[in-house]
């Protein structure tokens, strides 16, 4: 009786498990079908499926008409799953002190492999996309240098090649990440891999592509984060494998925040693409458009359905609710990447623009001459700092409110410096200062001394890493990293420690603005809306890295002395006084090709604003020297007060009994008899 059933056990076994893998192929099949239907359907919608061919005009065929479109789709779709599969791994599956379960590793390596798909789909969209731009077909362009030229000298081909470098790069480094640190720092590769292609289309070209590009940036993360997480945990359930409750129960907590960050950047998206609110039904673009809100609105339906039935189902133990509901809410999503696809491929809607340079070159027209009353009035919505504002203001709050209802103190002063920093970081970003930083050099300076030292001496000495650990509440599995063990562990990591000591804190603060001026970077910044995100967010990040070290109240690793403190801000000082000196004596401009570009006529010359801009540099470290200074008096102060408190109570425990205190009264005694003649 028992060999007949040991022959069945493993033969119920390959059967289980040749249904799951059924189950995934058909849920994978009828994914790509649905993204493919989508895209022909709005191909077709937006005209560009059949498009008029004028004779003796080149035309580069169907091939190239739908494969590009197709080859991006897949592109989208690979990236996406890349980013689910590296997701699940790094957070949503629960790990071992940092060591990948066998699940999450299984995870890490698939995502190798759609790593290597996105980046062939890459190419095959640099291929049919030197086609296009040229006319001529895919054999044409093969037998010619034109795919070289194409793929390092256009700026949507050497985006492509980012993508496939990247892609394949991921793929390598995938196959032997084993820790959950490895896996979250591929996630953020492939999150950064997502950018350089999407950026260069028709958010380049948008009259506001400044908005453009930081709501498409937005989008694409959150969108990226909540389709392929959603895919991946939908592919867990049909494969029922492990942890599920676990991996759906905090999805949902970030699909909330993805689906917030979704909508909020889709509708800067439109308002930087379309000229008026008639033409989301007057153009074709529009119409696309319409049909991504309405798939966006079931889309949260469909989210707020999981919250409030499915996921009490899951955790009694009744998967099956679950999964149909995420097989269909994933198809739902991919039928919106296939009408993604086909929204890139047609034009928005044209609209008349002021025929300026610098209106192409800022996004706005050139301001008025600068006035005290300009700065403060003449505002511009930066929609990534300003992003940035709200969830440094939003999450540090909502950090102090846990505290206060749980009944813990927290010190009003650290709130009211982390509220003022960022305060300041919204009016060097959003208000006129922004507007003209970008137009005169020595306003660009005072923007720059602004987030680079005074900022940040606010937000460090808020606390934010102390208010986050104590806010935040332990992992409810043992050996799991959670968000305050992921808090613990960055920071006692062997990267913190390295960037927090002080002589690399100190020399990222000081070379770095020396590299950025005195070579081509600074430039190249100022013409592009992201090199100018990442210049101003260097400014922010260093600054903060300089005074965490120096006056910051937060736990780190090899915390100097008081006296090392103050020797590490006069060293640091000179430098910056150096830097305006230089400046103050050079003869040529900086970045003249963009500034003579934006035909400024009112104001002092492009070389006298630098003068000035290299005094502003000189004069300006006074003010932080002397905030700092009074803070490193006052933590210096508070700390030998705690010191002094301390030993009174180490003397009070011990009372009477107290050995140091016994063998000074000793001590006394004795001199007290020599004197005596005892």
């Amino acid at each position: 009786m028992s060999g007949p059933r040991v022959a069945k056990e493993p033969a119920n076994g390959q059967g289980a498990q040749s249904a799951v893998i059924g189950r995934a192929a058909r849920l994978a099949l009828a994914g790509a079908a649905v993204a493919i239907v989508a895209l022909v359907l709005g191909m077709i919608a937006g005209g560009r499926a059949f498009p008029r061919i004028i004779p003796g005009l080149p035309d580069s065929g169907a091939v190239v008409r739908w494969g590009l479109p197709l080859s991006k789709l897949a592109m989208d779709v690979a990236g996406v799953v890349t980013v689910g599969l590296l997701l699940m791994a790094a957070a949503l599956l629960p790990n071992d002190k940092g060591v990948l379960g066998r699940t999450a590793v299984q995870y890490v390596k698939a995502a190798s492999w759609a790593a290597l798909t996105w980046a062939g789909a890459a190419f095959l969209a640099i291929v049919f996309g030197a086609a296009e731009s040229i006319g001529r077909t895919v054999p044409q362009i093969l037998e010619r240098t034109i795919l070289t030229s194409y793929a390092t000298q256009t700026t949507q081909g050497v985006a492509l090649t980012l993508v496939v470098l990247f892609g394949v790069a991921i793929a390598l480094f995938s196959r032997g990440a084993i820790t959950a640190g490895a896996a979250a720092g591929l996630l953020v590769f492939a999150l950064v891999t997502l950018l350089p292609a999407p950026l260069t289309g028709h958010t380049s070209s948008s009259p506001n592509h400044d908005l453009a590009t930081s709501s498409v940036s937005l989008h694409l993360l959150s969108l990226a984060l909540w389709v392929g997480g959603l895919a991946v945990l939908a592919l867990h359930a049909v494969r029922r494998q492990p942890q599920l409750e676990v991996a759906a129960a905090r999805f949902s907590r970030m699909a909330l925040w993805c689906y917030a960050g979704v909508g909020l950047s889709g509708v800067f998206a439109l308002v930087a693409r379309l000229g008026a609110v008639s033409d989301l039904w007057a153009s074709e673009y529009g119409l696309l458009a319409f049909a991504k809100i309405v798939a966006f609105v079931l889309l949260g339906y469909v989210g707020y359905w999981h919250r409030q039935r499915t996921l009490a189902d899951l955790e009694a133990g009744r998967p099956r609710a679950f999964t149909r509901l995420a097989g269909g809410e994933m198809l739902l999503m991919l039928a919106t990447m296939g009408v993604a696809a086909a929204l890139s491929r047609t034009p928005p809607p044209e609209f008349s623009i002021p025929a300026d340079r610098a209106f192409e070159l800022l996004g706005f027209p050139l301001p008025p001459e600068m006035t005290i009353a300009n700065i403060f009035t003449l505002w511009w919505f930066d929609l990534f700092f300003a992003v940035v504002a709200v969830v440094l203001a939003g999450l540090y709050g909502l950090g102090v409110y846990r505290l206060r209802r749980r009944g813990d103190a927290w010190p009003w002063g650290y709130t009211a410096s982390w509220f003022v920093g960022v305060a300041l970081l919204v009016f060097a970003t959003q208000s006129g200062l922004a507007r003209y930083a970008q137009v005169m050099f020595d306003v660009h300076m005072i923007e720059h001394m602004t987030l680079s030292m005074v900022v940040p001496i606010f937000l460090v000495l808020g606390g934010p890493v102390t208010l986050a650990l104590r806010a935040l509440k332990p992992s409810s599995r043992r050996g799991d990293r959670g968000p305050r063990e992921w808090i613990t562990t960055i920071l006692h990591s062997r990267f913190t420690k390295i960037i927090t000591h002080p002589v690399v804190a100190t020399s990222i603060f000081v070379a770095s603005t020396y590299a950025l001026y005195f070579t081509p970077l600074f430039e190249s910044a100022m013409k592009e809306h992201l090199g100018h995100i990442w210049m101003t967010l260097h400014f922010l990040l260093t600054g903060c890295l300089f005074f965490w070290v120096i006056i910051g109240v937060d736990p780190g690793p090899g915390r100097l002395p008081y006296v090392g403190r103050l020797l590490m801000l006069f060293v640091t000082m000179p430098f910056h006084a150096f830097f305006g000196i230089a400046l103050m004596m050079m003869g040529t401009v900086i970045a003249s090709d963009w500034y003579e570009q934006l035909g400024r006529s009112w104001g002092d010359s492009l070389l006298q604003t630098q003068q000035d801009g290299g005094a502003i540099a000189w004069g300006f470290g006074e003010i932080p020297t002397l905030i700092v200074l009074l803070a490193i008096a006052m933590q210096w102060y508070r700390d030998d007060e705690r010191q002094a408190r301390r030993a009174d109570r180490r003397a009070d425990r011990a009372g009477a009994k107290d050995p140091e205190l016994d063998s000074y009264n000793a001590y006394l005694a004795r001199l007290n008899k020599g004197d005596k003649g005892e």
